[in-house]
C-alpha cells in the first residue's frame, strides 16, 4: 500500500474539490448571469437539475471502501460519530483548516467551510407534504443534508437499488407518527423525490451553487501563495514548471499538485455572486 505524506494527501483533496465543483458550478449546468448580487441561477434544463443533484450527492459522501481497507490515497476516516456534513469531502477540508499544509495560513477555508457545512446540517422544515399514495399529508422536518442525498440516490439509481432509501424513508415517516410497510414506501419514493427534489431542492440549488463557489474560491486563494512560490518561467517561453514541495514525492501525488497549481493559474471562471435573500428564507 502506497503511504502520502499529509501535505500530498492535502494537494490531492484540494485538486478533487475544485473539480468536483467545476462539474457542479458551471455555465453548462446554469444560464449565464450578468448579475452578481441579489441574484439566482436558473438551471438550464430539468436534466441539468436532476445532474447537478447526482453530483452533488456524490460530493456529499466519502470514498467508498469495502470492510476495513483503507480509504484511496490513505485518506483518514472520520469518526462515525462526527457531524453529518463531516461524512463528506468537507471533512478533508475541515483538515486543511485544522492543520494547512500547502499554506500557513487557513483563514480564508474556515468560514467558506463553516458556512456550507452548517447550512447543510441544518434542518428543513416542508408543510403539508402530501403523499397521495398512502394518503399521508404531514410537516415534514429533515436535514438538508438528508434530503438532498436522497434524491440524488433516486435520481441516480434504478428502482432495483432503492431500498436504503426505502429503509429510510419508513424511518422518517416512523419518526413523524406515520408507521408504513415495505412495500408502501416504494410507492413513496417517486412522491417523495417530486417534493423534495422538484420542489425543495429546486428551490436551494441557488443558495448551493452559491455556497459551493464560495468554497471554490477559498481553494484559489489558499493555494495562490503556493503557486506563486512554486511557478518558474524556463526557457523557451512560454514553457513553465512547478517546483513541489519537499514532502511532495509520489509520482502520482506530484501530477495531482502539478494540476492543483495549473488551476490555480487564473482566477475561477464562475465569478463570486450573492443570492437574494428570497431564496433563503423558506426551508
Amino acid at each position: 500500500m502506497i503511504s502520502f505524506s499529509k501535505i500530498e494527501q492535502e494537494a490531492i483533496v484540494l485538486k478533487a474539490v475544485w473539480e468536483m465543483i467545476d462539474g457542479m458550478v458551471n455555465y453548462e449546468m446554469f444560464v449565464k448571469n450578468t448579475r452578481t448580487e441579489n441574484t439566482n441561477l436558473m438551471f438550464n434544463t430539468h436534466s441539468h437539475m436532476r445532474l447537478f443533484n447526482i453530483l452533488l450527492g456524490d460530493f456529499l459522501s466519502l470514498p467508498q471502501v469495502r470492510g476495513n481497507e483503507r480509504l484511496p490515497f490513505d485518506l483518514p476516516k472520520p469518526s462515525t460519530s462526527a457531524r453529518d456534513s463531516d461524512q463528506t469531502f468537507l471533512y478533508y477540508i475541515r483538515l486543511a483548516c485544522d492543520s494547512p499544509q500547502l499554506c500557513r495560513d487557513s483563514a480564508v477555508l474556515r468560514d467558506p467551510l463553516n458556512s456550507f457545512a452548517d447550512w447543510l446540517d441544518a434542518e428543513c422544515c416542508v408543510e403539508k407534504v402530501w403523499l397521495p399514495s398512502v394518503n399521508i399529508e404531514l410537516d415534514v422536518r429533515i436535514p438538508r443534508i438528508y434530503y438532498i442525498k436522497i434524491c440524488a440516490d433516486l435520481a441516480k439509481h434504478n428502482f432495483a437499488r432503492l431500498s436504503v432509501n426505502v429503509r429510510r424513508i419508513r424511518k422518517l415517516l416512523a419518526d413523524h407518527g406515520h408507521e408504513i410497510n415495505e412495500g408502501a414506501a416504494y410507492t413513496v419514493l417517486p412522491e417523495f423525490y417530486d417534493w423534495f427534489h422538484s420542489h425543495v431542492f429546486c428551490y436551494h440549488s441557488s443558495v448551493i451553487a452559491e455556497l459551493l463557489n464560495n468554497l471554490r474560491w477559498a481553494i484559489f486563494w489558499y493555494v495562490l501563495p503556493e503557486f506563486e512560490r512554486s511557478f518558474e518561467r524556463v526557457e523557451p517561453e512560454p514553457m513553465y514548471r512547478f517546483n513541489y514541495p519537499a514532502e511532495v514525492t509520489d509520482p502520482l501525488a506530484q501530477s495531482m499538485y502539478w494540476d492543483l497549481m495549473n488551476l490555480a493559474r487564473s482566477n475561477p471562471w464562475f465569478p463570486k455572486f450573492s443570492v437574494s435573500t428570497s431564496f433563503k428564507d423558506a426551508f
